[in-house]
């Protein structure tokens, strides 16, 4: 018996955890009852919080206490270290998981910091149990090359090894090729995590596994594909010229890992192209250029490489710095600037802000000023952190814009801001109603995920096609609209969304 079991990302795109379940059956068929003498055994895949509405009832430590046997899993597998993939692993051990954590090698890294900030939000404040579940977490982290199969059990009547291949969604991220054998019965199972668009900034993209038997795929994105990035780009480009003219802030909600790099990526790319050239006039909404920085191109208006970008966000400062460590696993195009002399995630104009002082200075400081100032901050759905202090100075003046690059779960209030902001609503944040004045943009292009077209590529991809597929992480009609593109477009292939 070969199982696959979905513990979440199941009725949304949050808390991903799903379960491949191995065990010796009495014809060796899939779908028969294991024989009693002979335990299962299986693997997790991811182990992530969920959010927006799926988080409603799921708040207190009680409500994220894991739900489902653990007992016979052997390893956890993670895909990415996005809190909704990786956010209930404290939980995870705390409910008696003892395995290894294997992951890709940038993983590795970053995965300890981000639990970090999520132990601290939504576990416990005592830094002394922070440090011992980090110490666990560490010494079981089995890093494991791209491309290299690594046997997780052995054991005569049943085994497992996988695989991690790039993913091209954030650095780290992986998809998880499984060989399983029960008995005299193998399969390859494939688990998609979070796939990556073509041609995103920093990455490679991720290339069709040789065989899936049975694939399980996210589907975020399921139902829209993105602009291509010299039509984002330049998109990125107006609106940040627009909402610059009249003097105002540019909020941008981003995430820590992934979002920020590659938005800092783009606007390096902006710098280094137009760096000269005018974005905004003097007089304009009261705007003035920076007195500290020498002019160039007009004398009288701000040019592109005299704005101040700011990246305010301690996880956020420390993911790039720790990009910037890991040139090895970005793609050519970005490794080919480091080498021509180019800084993409280290350049003149970007300001950096830790402390938590130095934030609400900025925040004050920004919202009375007329200053064009582009600010990332999280979090990405303006569920928590420092955009929320930001959005509440800000979002009542006209004068600033809200940007948003990537997906919006439905019940956070990133969701609520992209909805009515432009129809001049409100949204709560903290319990209270703030009005959205600022004007509201939404360059979709920059999402982490994979486009329709981008996810049915990567099915097609695979060179005899599955039996079966299974479609996850996605809202409700995503999901139905990319299980009926596969029933249509890939022939011999059972799909299923599971419930």
């Amino acid at each position: 018996m070969i199982e696959i079991l979905h513990h979440g990302a199941v009725n949304g795109v949050t808390g991903s955890c799903h379960e491949l379940r191995i065990g010796r059956a009495e014809s060796g068929a899939m779908g028969v009852c294991p024989r009693r003498d002979r335990p299962l055994t299986g693997i997790l895949i991811d182990c992530g919080l969920f959010q927006g509405d799926e988080s409603r009832g799921r708040n207190s430590a009680g409500d994220l206490a894991i739900d489902f046997p653990i007992a016979h899993i052997r390893a956890l597998v993670v895909t990415h270290v996005h809190i909704d993939h990786v956010g209930r692993i404290p939980h995870l051990l705390a409910a008696g998981f003892d395995g290894p954590i294997i992951c890709s090698e940038p993983s590795a890294i970053m995965l300890p910091e981000i639990l970090e900030d999520a132990l601290k939000i939504g576990f416990t404040r005592d830094r002394s149990l922070i440090n011992r579940v980090l110490d666990v977490i560490r010494a079981r982290l089995v890093p494991v090359p791209y491309g290299q199969w690594h046997e997780v059990f052995d054991e005569g009547e049943c085994s497992l090894s996988v695989r991690l291949q790039r993913a091209g969604h954030i650095l780290g991220s992986a998809y998880v090729e499984c060989d399983a054998r029960a008995g005299d019965y193998e399969e390859r199972v494939v688990f998609s995590g979070d796939l990556g668009a073509p041609h995103s900034p920093l990455l490679p993209e991720p290339v069709s596994p040789e065989r899936a038997d049975r694939l399980v795929i996210e589907s975020t994105y399921g139902d829209k594909d993105h602009e291509g990035r010299e039509t984002r780009r330049y998109r990125l480009k107006r609106v940040l010229e627009h909402a610059l003219a009249d003097g105002g802030t540019v909020l941008v909600p981003a995430f820590s890992i992934g979002r920020t790099q590659e938005l800092l990526y783009e606007i390096e790319g902006l710098i280094a192209e137009f760096g000269g050239e005018q974005i905004v006039e003097l007089g304009a909404g009261g705007v003035s250029p920076r007195r500290d920085r020498p002019q160039s191109g007009s004398s009288d208006g701000l040019t592109w490489n005299q704005l101040e970008i700011v990246v305010d966000s301690p996880l956020a400062a420390e993911f790039t710095k720790i990009y910037r460590d890991l040139k090895p696993f970005w793609d050519a195009e970005a490794r080919a600037l480091v080498k021509a002399g180019r800084h993409p995630l280290s350049f003149e104009q970007l300001t950096v802000i830790n402390s938590h002082e130095d934030h609400l200075n900025a925040v004050e400081y920004l919202a009375k000023s007329h200053r064009p100032c582009v600010v990332l901050a999280g979090s990405g759905m303006c569920a928590g952190g420092r955009v929320v202090n930001y959005l509440k100075a800000m979002l009542g003046d006209a004068r600033n814009d809200v940007l948003f690059v990537g997906y919006q779960a439905a019940g956070t209030p990133g969701r609520d801001i992209l909805t009515y902001g432009p129809r001049g609503g409100w949204v709560e944040l903290d319990g209270e109603r703030y009005d959205i004045r600022a004007k509201v943009h939404q360059v979709g292009g920059y999402s982490a995920h994979a486009g329709q077209s981008d996810l049915l590529r990567f099915v097609e991809g695979i060179p005899q096609a599955p039996k079966e597929i299974r479609v996850v992480h996605g809202d409700d009609d995503a999901k139905a609209h990319f299980k009926r593109l596969c029933e249509d477009r890939v022939s011999g292939s059972s799909v299923l969304i599971p419930g």
